[in-house]
């Protein structure tokens, strides 16, 4: 049955989600889970995006093909290539609220780290392979439990100061790689079944409009006062899918 506020919310998830892949709004691609957490079960959302995110990949990696440090992927994904088999390990022994609490902490979590500034911190210190397959990995778990990748490889990436084409370009390579390492293991966990796979197709042109829409607008708009009330909103979702979790995992105590 046709639901309104279900179709909503879901636009609003992918819309955003393609809007970070064209490197309009950085890690805030990152909500599209929580979001639609709110109108799904966590594990569902999670299935159902990953098809999305793929057909968006396509089109962020073609744009920016020929804008790749190479030397990150190759650091990073080593690390991407355990954390996503750790994460394949540890989905069959937590429940769908741990999921919800885990997406919620890890949002809230992003949103310190932009408040608080630590990345900062890390600026001028010579970044070490060791640290990127660290990161790596965090990224490589994250993106498959809940598809919030971003922060984890945003603090190895960038305090190297790479030019915003290049970071768009290596962010686009990277998730689109770790991406497609998920759907054996997504499949294998039921995660692509026939439902969440016509809401995925029912989504995907939602998706590529934002991709082709913030590859339009990334050099055409100011960002700050967005950010101002995108990053509030996002820390009110943060506390309410820690609350959702938490009160579902302890049973409101």
């Amino acid at each position: 049955m046709f639901d309104p506020y279900f179709v909503t919310i879901a636009a609003i998830a992918v819309l955003i989600v393609g809007l970070s892949k064209a490197g309009l709004l950085g890690s805030l691609g990152m909500v599209g889970v929580p979001l639609l957490s709110l109108v799904m079960p966590a594990r569902d959302a999670a299935g159902m995006m990953l098809p999305v995110l793929l057909a968006m990949d396509i089109i962020a990696v073609w744009t920016y093909r020929k804008e790749v440090d190479w030397r990150i992927i190759r650091i990073m994904l080593p690390g991407a290539a355990i954390g996503t088999i750790l994460g394949w390990v540890l989905w069959s022994f937590v429940s769908d609220d741990a999921v919800l609490l885990f997406v919620g902490v890890v949002t809230l979590l992003f949103i310190l780290d932009a408040i608080l500034p630590l990345r900062k911190k890390l600026e001028g210190l010579h970044p070490s392979k060791p640290w990127g397959v660290f990161w790596g990995g965090f990224a490589g778990f994250t993106s498959f439990i809940s598809h919030t990748g971003g922060p984890p490889f945003q603090i190895y990436v960038l305090p190297q100061r790479l030019s915003p084409a290049i970071y768009a370009g290596t962010t686009a390579v990277f998730f689109a790689i770790v991406n497609t390492a998920k759907l054996v293991p997504y499949f294998f966990l039921g995660q692509l079944n026939l439902h969440n796979l016509t809401l995925s197709a029912s989504l995907i042109p939602v998706g590529l409009i934002g991709v082709l829409g913030g590859v339009w607008l990334v050099r055409r708009i100011s960002m700050v006062w967005f950010y101002r009330i995108a990053y509030w909103l996002v820390f009110i979702l943060s506390l309410y899918i820690i609350w959702k979790g938490a009160t579902g995992l302890f049973g409101g105590a």
